[in-house]
C-alpha cells in the first residue's frame, strides 16, 4: 500500500496519478480483495472505473440528471480539496453492482488499462473536447480529470490499496 497525497488542485500531482500510481494501485488489485465499505466486488469496482473513463473520453454517453440550475454548484465540488464520501451512491447506477461486462478480473484489468490510456491521450490530442458526466453535466479536459482523480482516489480507499496524505491547500 502507497500513501498518495489528496490534492485535486495540484495538476502535476493528477498527472502522476493518471500516469504512474492509479496503474500500480490498481496492478495490486486481487479478485479476492475485500472492500472497506460499499457493495462491489474488485471486478466490479474495474468495471466501474471503464465505465466511468469511456463517459470522459465520450466512448459511452450517460444523462446528466442534476438538475441545470444546480450544476454550478455541483461542479464546484471538484474544484474543492475534499474528497468522494465513502457511501456516494450515483444515481444513475442504482443500490446494487451492475452485471458483469467482461468474462474475467484479467480481462477487465485489461480493459481499464486501455480505458485509462486512452483518457490520457484523448485530452492531448482533443484538448478542447466536453462530455457529459452523469452529475456534473458537460466537462472540459481539466474537470474530468479532477473528476476522475476523485473518483478513482476514492475506489483505491474503497480496496485498501492507498493511505489517503492529507494536503494543507483547499
Amino acid at each position: 500500500m502507497i500513501a498518495i497525497p489528496f490534492d485535486v488542485n495540484d495538476e502535476k500531482l493528477r498527472k502522476k496519478f493518471f500516469n504512474q500510481y492509479f496503474a500500480d494501485c490498481i496492478a495490486c488489485l486481487d479478485e479476492n480483495t475485500q472492500p472497506l465499505w460499499g457493495k462491489m466486488t474488485p471486478q466490479h469496482i474495474i468495471e466501474h472505473l471503464v465505465w466511468a473513463f469511456e463517459c470522459a473520453t465520450g466512448i459511452v454517453t450517460a444523462p446528466c440528471r442534476t438538475p441545470e440550475n444546480l450544476l454550478e454548484r455541483a461542479k464546484r465540488f471538484l474544484y474543492s480539496n475534499k474528497p468522494t464520501p465513502h457511501e456516494f451512491k450515483n444515481p444513475l447506477l442504482g443500490e446494487n453492482p451492475l452485471p458483469l461486462r467482461f468474462p474475467s478480473f484479467a480481462d477487465a484489468k485489461d480493459a481499464l488499462r486501455k480505458e485509462v490510456a486512452r483518457f490520457i491521450n484523448h485530452f492531448q490530442e482533443q484538448p478542447s473536447a466536453i462530455h457529459v458526466h452523469p452529475i456534473f453535466g458537460p466537462l472540459g479536459a481539466e474537470e474530468w480529470q479532477r473528476s476522475q482523480f476523485k473518483h478513482c482516489y476514492h475506489h483505491l480507499l474503497q480496496f485498501g490499496l492507498i493511505n489517503q496524505v492529507e494536503t494543507v491547500s483547499s
